[in-house]
């Protein structure tokens, strides 16, 4: 009898973290759902890992910022009869800005995409994962959901949300055979700054801060194959979140302001 290999969605695989998971899924021989807006992307994925890997390949073109979308792709699965063993809510996004100047339109979408679709999602797979016994939730959150952010503000507090969340879902699961892992990366190399606002310049990339999103991505990886809970990568970010928290709020929120203000 054949083992039917396992199968994982990602959300946002097609740069960055999420792009460097899908390799490292595919590597494991596990097959792959992947969901992004964009579908051009998407098809060069497709193509390049079923050239290297003897996985399947589902892709999904939706935008995850717009209500419903989720549902969408649950209904796609149900539709083309694929298990969902791991998933992994690495779609998201943040804006550099004043809150009082920012867009609403904007806001409302990252809302929608770092909070609205990563629950709905959790909630319309996990109901399955629990009753089969087996299941790996992969949850991104930040560095960024252990303090306020000035200038970034609704995007810290999503990630706030996220941390807390998978966190509690992670102690209802306990023992259901069902994991939720949250990844708290610090400044990663991805196409996340450009799209946030942030300069692409030597400033930003020559920190020592900064890491490669194929050093986060396998740590998150391994660490959600080991059934932990909340990882943060990298000794200097683990060291700020601790120390964080023993600052005085008013002086935490004015030394955040002033780290994004050096790199913007």
């Amino acid at each position: 009898m054949i083992k039917k290999n396992k199968t994982a969605l990602i959300t946002g695989p097609t740069s960055g973290i999420g792009l460097e998971l899908a390799y490292l899924f595919a590597r494991d021989n596990i097959n792959l759902v992947l969901a992004s807006r964009n579908k051009k992307l998407l098809l060069e994925i497709k193509k390049d890992i079923s050239k290297k890997f003897n996985v399947i390949v589902n892709i999904f073109p939706v935008d995850l910022s717009q209500k419903g979308s989720s549902r969408k792709i649950y209904n796609y699965c149900n539709r083309k009869k694929i298990k969902i063993e791991y998933l992994v809510n690495n779609a998201g996004f943040g804006k550099y800005g004043l809150f009082s100047e920012s867009s609403l339109k904007l806001d409302q979408e990252m809302i929608n995409l770092n909070i609205t679709s990563l629950t709905e999602l959790t909630k319309l797979f996990v109901i399955k994962m629990r009753k089969r016994g087996f299941g790996k939730i992969l949850n991104i959150a930040s560095t960024a959901s252990f303090q306020p952010g000035p200038y970034m503000s609704v995007y810290s507090a999503t990630k706030s949300y996220v941390a807390s969340f998978s966190e509690a879902i992670a102690e209802e699961l306990k023992n259901s055979g069902v994991s939720v892992t949250t990844l708290c990366p610090g400044p990663t190399i991805s196409g996340f700054q450009k799209r946030a606002g942030f300069k692409d310049d030597a400033r930003m990339y020559g920190s020592f801060t900064i890491v490669d999103s194929k050093q986060v991505a396998k740590f998150g990886y391994n660490k959600m194959m080991n059934n932990n809970r909340l990882v943060i990568y990298g000794l200097i970010n683990k060291m700020s979140v601790f120390f964080v928290k023993f600052l005085p709020s008013n002086f935490k929120t004015y030394l955040v302001k002033k780290v994004y203000n050096y790199y913007h």
